[in-house]
């Protein structure tokens, strides 16, 4: 069965709805129920559809009705689920679409499947009509009966009609009798009808109420009346296929069969005819969606500061002095707001460079506050006497938000250690201000100093002690200041080394170049001029940085050297000299043949070292090479004179009842033997080329072994 294509096709009309056709030719709908009538075709009402269920609880859809199609072999068949496909038996052929070869044969039954159904329609429009004239004549003929039984008062005129059913008699009344029974029974008829079109206008009123009410209510309700095919144009369906999109907010970087799920089950997913044009509608919402998000980013971007990103980054990041703009730029130089400031990276570099030094301006600031407020609060407390010694005191300053304010303890030490020194002094200087009062009360009374020559020497002595005072305060000053300073200068230093290696790292990248060809270069560079290394230092981090390049394309080289030199038996004249000049290592270093053939002997030979060790603990972890050489050491037949074996048949000898000669046995173990066990291990295949030096080692190696000590007491002779 080939796949079906959807066909378009007009939606069913609502219960109690019925098309019909105006004498202009123009279609109308008319409802039996509301006896409304509209030229704009009613909707059906569609609920919001529950979500999908698995395709394993789904009933499988069965054709139900075949009608064949006059003129051909083909057959309309109708499912249970409510599809229509056509199906030509002979052939094995079924198709949702209609065949091109009985286009014509299917128009025709649609028509005439309408006239037929048009006809059906005014039937039973003719039916209802007389019915409804019908139930008004009964209607009118109940009224009249009862009008007639009502009793009429004495100045009205008395008409009474007495009918008898199944009698046959005559009535005797006159002629003028009967004409004002009739004239009454048309006055009665005609306020009759009268009243019946007031009745069956107020009842088409509260019929046309109850309708506006129930559209309201229809309204209000959260519910797409959107039937399963309506005929809207293509660009109509798309639209509409795009707003469910935005409704269901589809990401525009999912696949379509991501995002299906999301949309499937609403009704406005089968507006459009066929999957590509629902794929298609997709894809131009997925565009034009991504173009908005786009756009709205950029439009957010402006309207964003560069500038004030970047520093904020710088803030949220950078905590410390020591930070290095090339870990920063690394780090960060995919961020918007790292890439989004600046003209090039020297602009960010030179923002970054006075965003530390601000950083390092504010660091000392608090620095030096906080050892203000730590002498403060050694005064505070009061009771700090000379002698006892710092572990003891900082006990009683845990707690305070001060202590921990100077973040070394060293420094809080060598704080505390000056306030002492201070504290002392001012002792000494109060002491020698009492003594000095203690001497001129005595003098005051000795009858020989007068008062005035008293008063001068206290005054004298006064200025001396205070000059003596503001000699130490100042000299401890001076020691305090220069203690900071070499402080500062020892960050400061640090900071312009770590300064210069950066700036070396990005300045110098040739291992050839000297320190005077490099200045002009480094000149160039406000790090260097800026730098507050002296010249012999700044030299020296040179040469460090230079070696370290060399050191680099070197192991580059060594690599290129294992690469080809599989074995230690490969000559340089075997090595592939063409490749190896235009190496990069090679053309870093600037080395010509010369040059690569000495590095190639030195390599060699180191490479020949590390083999030979790594040779030599091979044999040491040779539990065989070991237990054998060593056994063979032991003097005599070993402990016991040699190993019992087990009897066997009553013979002697070593396979029967007799012993085992270890030290025999370990005679017999000789060089080939031990080869053999090493003969897989690579450090022993290393030295293929070198046979007979490789087998001298192997001997010098067993000869220098000693025998094992023996764990067992020897019986006494």
């Amino acid at each position: 069965m080939s796949a079906p294509s959807f066909v378009s096709q007009t939606p069913p009309l609502p219960p109690g709805w019925t098309e019909h056709l105006a004498p202009g030719g123009q279609l109308y709908f008319y409802n039996s129920q509301t006896q409304e009538s509209t030229y704009v075709r009613p909707i059906p009402t569609f609920p919001i559809l529950p979500p999908m269920r698995s395709e394993l609880y789904k009933q499988k859809e069965k054709p139900l009705v075949k009608i064949p199609i006059p003129g051909t072999e083909w057959f309309r068949v109708r499912t249970t689920e409510g599809n229509v496909f056509y199906a030509h038996k002979a052939r094995r052929q079924s198709m949702w679409s209609v065949p091109e070869e009985i286009k014509d044969a299917v128009e025709a039954l649609q028509k005439n499947e309408q006239s037929k159904l048009n006809l059906e329609q005014w039937s039973q429009e003719e039916r209802e009509q007389t019915v409804e004239i019908q139930r008004i004549k009964e209607e009118v003929q109940t009224a009249v009966k009862r009008k007639a039984e009502e009793s009429i008062s004495l100045n009205e005129a008395v008409v009474t009609k007495k009918v008898k059913v199944g009698e046959a008699e005559e009535d005797d009344r006159d002629e003028s009798d009967e004409s004002e029974e009739e004239d009454w029974q048309r006055e009665a008829a005609a306020q009759l009808a009268a009243e019946a079109e007031v009745e069956e206008e107020r009842i088409r009123q509260e019929q046309e109420r109850e309708r506006l009410e129930k559209e309201a209510e229809t309204q209000r309700q959260v519910q797409l009346n959107i039937p399963d095919r309506v005929d809207l144009s293509i660009e109509e369906a798309k639209a509409l296929f795009k707003t469910l999109l935005r409704e269901k907010d589809v990401n525009p970087l999912h696949p379509w069969d991501t995002s299906l799920p999301k949309f499937v089950s609403d009704p406005r997913y089968v507006l459009l005819p066929s999957v590509s044009a629902r794929r298609e509608a997709f894809d131009e919402y997925c565009r034009e969606r991504a173009r908005e998000l786009r756009q709205s980013a950029v439009k957010k971007e402006k309207e964003t500061n560069p500038k004030e990103d970047f520093e904020q980054l710088l803030l949220r990041e950078v905590q410390s002095t020591r930070a290095s703009w090339t870990d920063f730029r690394r780090t960060w130089k995919k961020d918007r707001a790292f890439y989004n400031w600046g003209r090039d990276d020297k602009e960010r570099e030179r923002t970054f460079r006075d965003y530390l030094k601000e950083l390092g301006e504010k660091k000392r600031s608090m620095a030096r506050k906080a050892e203000l407020d730590f002498l403060s609060l050694l005064r505070e407390k009061g009771n700090v006497k000379e002698g006892i010694p710092w572990k003891n005191v900082k006990r009683k300053l845990y707690d305070d938000p001060r202590y921990d304010a100077v973040g070394s303890s060293s420094v809080r030490e060598e704080l505390y250690s000056a306030y002492m020194k201070s504290h002392h002094d001012k002792e000494v200087e109060q002491n020698d201000s009492s003594f000095i009062y203690s001497n001129a009360d005595a003098k005051q009374e000795s009858p020989v100093i007068d008062e005035d020559e008293r008063q001068r020497l206290r005054e004298e002595k006064k200025e001396r002690a205070v000059k003596g005072r503001e000699q130490k305060v100042r000299l401890e000053r001076e020691r305090l200041e220069a203690d900071i300073v070499r402080s500062r200068s020892d960050v400061h230093r640090e900071e312009g080394e770590r300064d210069f290696k950066t700036m070396l790292v990005d300045a110098i990248r040739d291992p050839q170049i000297n320190w005077e060809g490099a200045l002009p270069q480094l000149k160039a560079d406000p790090r260097f001029r800026n730098s507050p290394l002296p010249p012999n230092q700044q030299l020296h981090l040179f040469h460090n940085h230079v070696e370290h390049l060399r050191s680099k394309h070197i192991k580059s080289l060594h690599a290129l050297f294992e690469a080809h030199t599989p074995t230690l038996a490969t000559l340089f004249s075997e090595m592939p000299l063409s490749s190896l000049l235009s190496a990069p290592p090679v053309v870093k270093l600037g080395y010509d043949t010369r040059a690569i053939q000495q590095n190639f002997d030195k390599w060699q030979r180191e490479r020949y070292s590390e083999s030979k060790k790594a040779f030599d603990e091979m044999l040491g972890e040779s539990s065989f090479v070991e237990f054998w050489g060593r056994l063979g050491k032991i003097g005599g037949e070993g402990v016991d004179g040699g190993v019992k074996a087990d009897d066997a048949d009553g013979e002697d000898g070593e396979g029967g009842g007799g012993k085992v000669d270890m030290k025999a046995l370990a005679k017999n173990i000789d060089v080939e033997e031990v080869e053999n066990v090493l003969k897989n291990d690579k450090r022993y295949t290393m030295f293929d080329h070198v046979p007979g030096q490789r087998e001298s080692w192997i001997k010098d190696y067993l000869t220098h072994l000693t025998a094992p000590k023996l764990s067992v007491h020897l019986p006494q002779a």
